[in-house]
C-alpha cells in the first residue's frame, strides 16, 4: 500500500512550524516505507529541514520556488526509507518580513 500527503502551509513572518505534516495519518510509518519529498516555497527566504525517523535527510536549507506543488517525480528531490513507527519530520523557519507558503508533496510507499 502506498498513500501520499499534499499540503499547503503557511508560515508567517519570523515564525516557525515544526513539522509540516503534523497530525497526518503517514506522520509515522505504519510499516517499513519509502518515500519521496518535495516543498516548494512561494518565495525566497525560508528554509526547511527533512528527518525520517532518527536519520537527518536535509539541514537546514532553502527549498526551490514555486507557485503550485511539486511536480512528482521532477521536484521530489529529498528520499528516505522509514522503519516501522519512525516520524516523517519536515520543519521550517521563516525569518522574512512576510508569510511565505509552503507547498508539500509526500509519497510513501510500502516495503
Amino acid at each position: 500500500m502506498s498513500g501520499v500527503i499534499q499540503r499547503t502551509v503557511s508560515v508567517g513572518a519570523g515564525a516557525s512550524d515544526a513539522n509540516l505534516i503534523s497530525g497526518s495519518v503517514f506522520e509515522f510509518a505504519r510499516v517499513n516505507q519509502f518515500v519521496s519529498v518535495g516543498v516548494l516555497e512561494s518565495a525566497d527566504g525560508a528554509f526547511i529541514t527533512i528527518n525520517a525517523g532518527p536519520n537527518v535527510v536535509l539541514e537546514e536549507s532553502e527549498p526551490a520556488v514555486g507557485t503550485d506543488y511539486p511536480i512528482i517525480p521532477d521536484e521530489m528531490y529529498y528520499n528516505a526509507v522509514l522503519a516501522q513507527g519512525d516520524r516523517l519530520v519536515i520543519g521550517a523557519r521563516n525569518p522574512t518580513g512576510g508569510a511565505i507558503e509552503m507547498r508539500v508533496v509526500v509519497q510513501a510507499t510500502d516495503l
